[in-house]
């Protein structure tokens, strides 16, 4: 990429950053075109997609994501890692509104920018499940997309303003009935922290252009 070129694509991105995090997943790309002071055109050049777009946004949070799962798998009891990556995924979740729903639908289409991503989040999920069936800490009767489905279904719970304040209570019900004896699990006091998002440490999206 050449140099103006790059400086463009850096200066477009963080433009839509700033307009993402304030509109969420239904940002529009002619505004953020708009902001950025480009035409429609080039915003399309670098991003064809809205998904493209989100996949820059959020490659560097979906990277650490599935490399947390690798450290739990290693550090953390099967139980423990499962319900810590849960979390680590809710924190994901409130990075962007809408973002969770957008992945749902990338999930089973291999045409979206957002496939492989949410391929390995999937991947990572599945291991860290199997892992905990295996020692009998984890309801035998679930597989991959049923974790999935319910990351899923609590991502989009919590991006509504109705439910989020009950996010922990959320997350404990959740992961209560996944766990095959959740009282031996210190899943209570594993609550969610409704504003570790804002903590630049944990979620910090940017991009760097090849």
């Amino acid at each position: 990429m050449r140099a103006d070129a790059k400086k463009n694509y850096s200066h477009i991105l963080a433009v839509a950053r700033e307009v993402v995090t304030q509109h969420g997943a239904d940002a529009s790309m002619r505004d953020i075109a708009r902001r950025a002071e480009v035409g429609l055109a080039t915003l399309l050049r670098h991003f064809p997609t809205r998904e493209a777009l989100f996949e820059a946004l959020l490659c560097t949070n979906l990277d650490a994501l599935t490399q947390k799962a690798d450290e739990l798998e290693r550090s953390n009891s099967p139980d423990e890692a499962l319900i810590s990556w849960f979390q680590e995924w809710l924190v994901f979740a409130q990075s962007y509104r809408g973002v969770v729903t957008m992945m749902a639908a990338a999930h089973t289409n291999p045409d979206s920018a957002l496939y492989a991503s949410c391929a390995a989040v999937h991947s990572a999920s599945a291991r860290l499940l199997l892992r905990a069936q295996a020692e009998g800490a984890a309801r035998p009767d679930m597989n991959g997309d049923d974790l999935f489905a319910l990351m899923t279904a609590l991502g989009w719970a919590i991006d509504q303003p109705s439910f989020a304040p009950r996010a922990d209570h959320l997350f404990r019900i959740i992961t209560g009935a996944i766990l095959a004896n959740p009282s031996s699990n210190d899943v209570k006091k594993a609550d969610v922290e409704p504003d570790r998002h804002l903590r630049p440490s944990k979620l910090s999206i940017h991009h760097t252009a090849d």
